[in-house]
């Protein structure tokens, strides 16, 4: 890569020894500072810093306080599926597209269970979000020249104006929050919330200020909950809709889902109850489609590609039998990993729902060759989030739909960032 030298890792059991060995080979830093405008804090972070961000937002992510959230991902899905029922009064069936309400559904929830109160608001933000993603994914589909996001052009002008307002209304949201917490007013439970409390009890733990996150980076933080919660979700949500339709066990789901619930709202105990949902539609999207999970929010976004996990070697290490220079980079490929016969047999890329059917550990046998949402101490902190709101939204939709392939229907996928489906012209 230019000066520096690359190395693809592909053994599995180098994977797990890279990822697992985060100060011998640390996350690699992306060169286009327009990405690092995006996700600014979580490409900084390394070492200890990055061990204190973990730290302060893994509670965000406990299981219990997810429970709470629940009832957020059942209100926008429902809005979904009541405008979904409207087009069905006259008729029996009708042809949707389905891209624009998913990406919305995926907004909505994300909206709500980072800024609670404060959702219209939030989703303000995530809309300059979103059009700041799409000037970024537009930025890497070109050559990067090294000091061009300096030049006062229409589209870096654009860039640091959306910057500013993102972070001039997060941070007047979280003013107002830390505000009502000190008065003893504020009980919500909402992401920011919890991630502010989290936040303030590191500080008092370690009566140091500097023990726990600025304010800026939990700014950066919240910007990144957009990115992990929405473009990524919206995603995995149509091409497993795509892997669904075409797949031979359709019945199945929709089955399980009314044996479940029947006609009864979706509720946490009964998402975990979801085995072929979850475990042989969801799981075998993630592993088909790797290119729409969920790397790049783990800290392994280098060079704006997420089909690939990047490390750098910082000092001479040895990785299995190989000595490592220290400047060396290191990739790894889920496409490679993912698609590879020797690992998972000579139908890997049939869409085969019962090859999880008892579970990723003893499929894998314990090797890194499955890698949705990465691995090792970097491993996704929301990959809980991302299943029950996932498992929410086809429990919903199998209740009150059943869906096939429009004949219109063109597969036209491409990456650009994620995997995402071709606009229509």
């Amino acid at each position: 890569m230019g000066p520096k030298p690359m190395v693809y890792v592909t053994e599995p059991i180098l994977v797990k020894e890279m990822l697992a060995n985060y100060y011998k080979f640390a996350k690699a830093r992306g060169g286009n500072p327009i990405i690092r405008k995006l996700m600014k804090g979580v490409i900084d972070a390394k070492g200890d810093k990055w061990v204190k961000h973990r730290k302060i937002i893994n509670p965000a992510f406990h299981v219990e306080k997810l429970k709470l959230i629940v009832p957020a991902f059942y209100t926008s899905c429902n809005d979904l599926v009541n405008k979904w029922a409207e087009m069905l009064t006259k008729e029996s069936s009708c042809e949707v597209d389905v891209c624009p309400y998913l990406q919305t559904l995926s907004n909505d929830p994300i909206s709500r269970t980072v800024f609670g109160s404060s959702f219209d608001e939030g989703r303000k933000i995530f809309e300059l979000q979103q059009e700041m993603l799409e000037l970024v994914i537009k930025s890497t589909q070109s050559i990067y020249i090294p000091g061009s996001s300096h030049l006062p052009i229409k589209h870096n002008k654009r860039v640091k104006e959306i910057n500013q307002k993102v972070k001039a209304s997060i941070r007047g949201i979280i003013d107002s929050r830390l505000v009502a917490m000190k008065a003893g007013k504020s009980s919500n439970d909402d992401l920011l919330e919890i991630l502010l409390k989290s936040n303030n009890d590191e500080i008092k733990q370690e009566s140091n200020r500097n023990s726990g996150l600025t304010i800026e980076e939990i700014i950066e933080k919240c910007k990144l909950f957009y990115i992990v919660g929405q473009e990524t979700t919206r995603n995995l949500l149509i091409w497993t809709m795509i892997l669904l339709v075409t797949g031979k066990n359709v019945l199945e789901p929709t089955d399980e889902v009314l044996h479940i619930f029947r006609d009864k709202k979706p509720d946490f105990e009964g998402l975990n109850h979801l085995k072929v949902v979850s475990i042989s539609i969801i799981m075998k999207a993630l592993y088909l489609l790797q290119h729409c999970s969920f790397i790049y929010c783990t800290n392994y976004c280098f060079l704006g590609y997420i089909h690939r996990l990047g490390r750098m070697v910082h000092k001479e290490n040895k990785l299995g039998d190989i000595m490592l220079p220290a400047g060396t980079l290191l990739q790894v490929s889920t496409i490679h990993l993912h698609n590879d016969p020797e690992i998972w047999g000579d139908d890997v890329k049939e869409f085969n729902p019962e090859r999880f059917s008892e579970g990723v550990s003893k499929l894998t046998k314990g090797r890194a060759c499955y890698l949705p949402f990465g691995g090792g101490p970097c491993i996704y902190v929301g990959q809980i989030f991302a299943m029950l709101e996932a498992k929410m939204v086809f429990a919903m939709i199998l209740q009150h739909f059943s869906f096939e392939i429009s004949p219109s229907y063109l597969h036209a996928p491409y990456l650009v960032g994620t995997l995402q489906p071709v606009k229509e012209q």
